[in-house]
């Protein structure tokens, strides 16, 4: 038994999707969160600065003493997973993108398969070249959607305004079989996108690497969660308490 708390970080408050999915599966493992809400979105930036901004949120976590590393951010899985792996120092590190792609490429061998993300993950082809190494006969069409993180961000997750930028980023994907949210702030704005694909699955990366987090981690009895941000902005404790189902604890703590 490791009694060691599971570290989870995202560039934003998106990143709870993923603890909420941990917590369903491992309810007795403690979760040590780190948020970089000052610093979000990372999918606009550069990938050097994503990378140090990921070693910086992964040595955070690292000081407390985590038995594993999840990278709860498709921007950071996409482009800077090596860097995080190398912080990480022996520590078991989990991104985002490899569950939810082989899932897709799994369940939809030949089939059209969706990706929404930010413009980094998007132009890393991280999910493409993933689920073409797995499913050959898959065609994956992809889509940048930047302004969905500051929409989630802001706590505007329904809305004319949102479904009139959501269209705009959908609309050209045509009617995928399943639509990887290749962002884990994006599980937000799921209602209203599949308003818009009407019989598409839509994937959930969260979900997915809980599934391989639960299959693979030694299991323990870790205690109270801590969830630090680097920011508390207008509707961030909201935001939380509508991811985790209830009133979270938000800890103002600097990632560098």
């Amino acid at each position: 038994m490791d009694d060691r708390a599971i570290g989870v970080f995202d560039s934003g408050i998106g990143g709870l999707t993923v603890a909420a999915e941990i917590k369903k599966l491992l309810p007795n493992e403690k979760i040590i969160y780190f948020g970089d809400t000052a610093r979000v979105p990372y999918g606009t930036r550069g990938d050097g600065i994503i990378r140090e901004y990921a070693r910086q949120d992964c040595r955070f976590l690292m000081k407390r003493s985590v038995k594993a590393i999840v990278a709860a951010c498709g921007t950071v899985s996409s482009v800077a997973l090596d860097a995080v792996k190398e912080e990480a120092a022996g520590v078991p590190v989990y991104g985002v993108t490899l569950p939810a792609a082989k899932y897709a490429a799994e369940k939809y061998p030949r089939g059209v398969v969706g990706v929404i993300g930010t413009p980094a993950t998007v132009e890393s082809g991280s999910y493409a070249k993933l689920i073409k190494s797995l499913a050959p006969e898959c065609e994956v069409v992809s889509a940048a959607c930047p302004l969905f993180v500051p929409f989630v961000e802001s706590g505007m997750t329904e809305g004319e305004a949102v479904e009139l930028i959501a269209r705009g980023y959908i609309a050209p994907l045509g009617a995928p079989d399943a639509l990887i949210l290749g962002c884990t702030h994006f599980p937000l704005l799921a209602p209203v996108i599949a308003r818009l694909l009407p019989g598409t699955e839509l994937i959930n990366t969260g979900e997915c690497l809980a599934r391989v987090l639960a299959s693979g981690l030694e299991r323990g009895n870790g205690g109270a969660d801590e969830y630090y941000v680097s920011d508390v902005g207008r509707g961030t404790r909201e935001l939380a308490r509508r991811i985790m189902g209830g009133e979270t604890e938000l800890i103002t703590a600097s990632a560098e």
